[in-house]
């Protein structure tokens, strides 16, 4: 799956398990809905404003596409594999 469309099906998910409309999270519907349909890809402060509408982290928005995208990753590899790769970080 591409990762457009993963990313608009993990905002979907998300979004509706918090019982927010499309017109709730901070824009048009019909921008969400092409959003959700992959058709238009967010920028990263319309991604954050997404989040903070929705209650979460942009990154689980993100992370969520990666394991929609990649089925065969585990939530669990996923985290470590970032924990990893912010290791290697000077932070």
């Amino acid at each position: 799956m591409e990762l457009k469309y993963a990313f608009g099906q993990a905002l979907r998910e998300l979004r509706m398990s918090k019982d927010l409309s499309q017109e709730s999270i901070g824009a048009s519907q019909s921008y969400v809905s092409d959003v959700e349909r992959g058709l238009k890809t967010p920028s990263i402060e319309k991604l954050d404003e997404f989040a903070s509408t929705i209650g979460i982290h942009p990154v689980t928005i993100l992370a969520k596409s990666y394991l929609i995208k990649d089925r065969s990753l585990s939530p669990e590899d996923l985290l470590t594999l970032v924990r990893k790769e912010l290791g290697m970080c000077d932070l």
